[in-house]
This record gives C-alpha cells, structure tokens and sequence, in this order.
C-alpha cells in the first residue's frame, strides 16, 4: 500500500514493514528541499504498526547528494536561493536548516529499526541520509564520500554524530575533509556498513535482515534500541542503571504487572 509518493519518495507500507523509495533514477536521486519535505513526510506518515523501515533508491545510485540547481543564483522554482538564504537573518537561516534536518532525524526513533539499502553512489545529503539509519546493508559497488567541505561547507544534515560514533573521530575528520571515497570494503571494515554483498543479492540480503529484526518481541526492541543508543553517552554506573530500569518494565509486563 502506497502512502505516499511525491517530490522523488515514495512510501509503501506491508504490516509491519515500511519502505521508503528515492525514485528519481534520472538524476542519480539528488536530494532538493522537496524531497527533504517529502521524507520528513513518509516519517510523519507510519502507520503505529510499522516496526522496520527499509530505505532504498532506484536506479543505480543511492543518492549523489544536493542537486547542484541549489548553488545556482536562481535555486529551485519555488524555493529560495542559498544565495537568498545567506542574505537572510541568522533566525531565517537557522530555521530553514532546521526544517531541512527533520527529513534526516526520524530515522533513529526508538520505536523504529531503520535500515539503509545503498548502492553506487552515496555522497554528500546521500551519505548523511545512509548514515541517519540504524544500520546499513551495502553492495559491492557502493562509495560514500562526504564532500560539502571541499564545496565550502560542513556536513549539517545530522550526519557528523554517526560518522563519528561509527568510525571515530580521527576517520570521520579525515573522511569529511579530504572528501576521497569510501568504499564499500573498507566501509564494512570500519563499521559504516554492517554487511557487504553483490549488488544483485542486495535485496534479498535486506528482506532477510528485516525478517530478523521483526522476529523479537517489539517492547524488548525498543528497550534495547534506548539502552545502546544512549550507552556511550552515559557514565558505566548509569548505563547499569538504566539496564536494571528496562529490565525491571521487561520482567513486570512480562508477568502480566505492568500498567
């Protein structure tokens, strides 16, 4: 069932599977303001008994990153210029990234796995998008390159803290300032990728997983989910603490207590 399909995303639900679709192969699924509306859309628009969703992109690339059309002096029709945007007020600029960003935070819910399909290409807006799931099953043809520092800019879709959770400081500075090419070995390697297989198997490979994820009951995910996303953040006695709390809800709903 189709929920939605506009601006390049297109949702589909099945029971407790969503898929999230880039569908404008053409143009190697380079990312505008529309679509980051649309996504943040799709994310707005998950049925509650949706436990997994799956992002993928036709075509043969993830997602080249921003259309260049945005470092035009025109822009998008409809959508004001970066040129327009940096002539604004800090309060403008600020708020229009913001809104920008919202396509790229509900991935991480705790009431979600999210899982990035990735082939080809990957870069820029496309790695940070990848990098805004949970997990990540790329083909062997994948490249991520994070390259808005050679443009001028910074990565400001929220993709600095996973980077940087994944690979660590030292690789993801040395990733975003050179701009080279990550590939999809040396992705799995240092842990971007959780797993690597020809591009021919990347469907199968995903459908297996999300049959996986959906298996344990889904309040013991969504504790779990919480505890490690919040674990290297947390001084070791207060993860301990938080163990023994979820733990403590598990074992009360388990016996029929909770309320």
């Amino acid at each position: 069932m189709a929920l939605l399909d506009k601006d390049g995303v297109r949702l589909t639900v099945d029971d407790t599977v969503a898929t999230v679709t880039l569908t404008n192969p053409a143009k190697r699924n380079a990312q505008s303001p529309a679509l980051w509306r649309a996504l943040a859309e799709a994310g707005r628009s998950l049925p509650g008994t949706v436990r997994v969703v799956v992002l993928r992109a036709e075509g043969m690339s993830f997602s080249a990153g921003l259309d260049r059309q945005a470092f035009t002096p025109e822009g998008f029709e409809g959508e004001p210029s970066f040129i327009e945007l940096a002539r604004g007020t800090d309060e403008l600029l600020d708020s229009t990234i913001a809104e920008y960003q919202e396509a790229f935070t509900w991935w991480r819910r705790n009431d979600l796995i999210t899982v990035a399909a990735v082939q080809g290409h990957a870069i820029g807006a496309g790695f940070q998008l990848a990098l805004a799931c949970d997990l990540r099953v790329v083909a062997d043809d994948a490249q991520f390159a994070m390259r808005e520092t050679s443009l001028g800019l910074v990565p400001d879709l929220a993709g600095t803290q996973p980077l940087a959770s994944l690979v660590g400081y030292a690789r993801a500075l040395e990733i975003c300032v050179t701009g080279r090419s990550v590939h999809a070995e040396e992705a799995e390697r240092i842990g971007l990728a959780n797993l690597v297989v020809p591009a021919a198997e990347l469907d199968a490979a995903v459908s297996d997983l999300t049959t996986a994820l959906v298996a344990p009951p889904r309040a013991a995910v969504i504790e779990t989910k919480a505890l490690l996303r919040d674990a290297l953040s947390r001084p070791y006695d207060a993860q301990r603490d938080a163990e023994r709390a979820a733990q403590a809800r598990r074992l009360r709903d388990l016996a029929g207590l909770s309320d």
